[in-house]
């Protein structure tokens, strides 16, 4: 049985108990929440949400890249939201690789060089400002007064603003 079979048995298993409101695609919150890939992050548990309250937006690192800010434009300008809450966290893998070697890595093994950022950093507060920035800065979203960064203990479980990002 693969992985995504099993997933796909425990769907069948749970039936229709998730709790909160699915009628519309507008977050009831209206906040949107970036973060990162990394299974270790359970979003809804972290932040006691239960579903339709919040879009979540994730990728590699939870950074502010011009796909996020797509992302971002539509949720704000036609799904209503208002508030940004940027989320990386302790451990992560994109502190563990530079830049260059990963595309040295993907074109040695494609024999194509990426053109797209892989946004790897060192200390995670910095890489969270830059996120809240990139979004501030945004001319494609209306609302960037409301944007806060925190770093997200995967070992404790403790988020900790980024203070100087807001």
């Amino acid at each position: 049985m693969t992985s995504i079979d099993v997933l796909l048995k425990r769907n069948q298993e749970l039936g229709d108990v998730t709790p909160g409101d699915r009628s519309s695609p507008r977050p009831s919150l209206q906040v949107a929440i970036l973060t990162c890939m990394d299974a270790r992050i359970r979003v809804f548990e972290i932040f006691g949400l239960i579903q339709g309250e919040s879009h979540i937006l994730r990728n590699a690192g939870g950074v502010v890249t011009d796909d996020m800010i797509r992302s971002l434009a539509l949720s704000q300008r036609k799904l209503g939201t208002r508030e940004v809450l940027i989320v990386q966290h302790t451990d992560c893998g994109l502190s563990m690789v530079t830049e260059d070697d990963f595309k040295d890595e993907l074109e040695a093994a494609s024999g194509l060089r990426p053109t797209w950022s892989v946004e790897a950093f060192r200390v995670v507060e910095d890489s969270v400002r830059r996120s809240v920035q990139r979004v501030r800065r945004s001319d494609f979203l209306p609302h960037t007064d409301n944007v806060r960064g925190f770093v997200y203990d995967v070992k404790l479980g403790r988020l900790t603003e980024v203070t100087d990002a807001r």
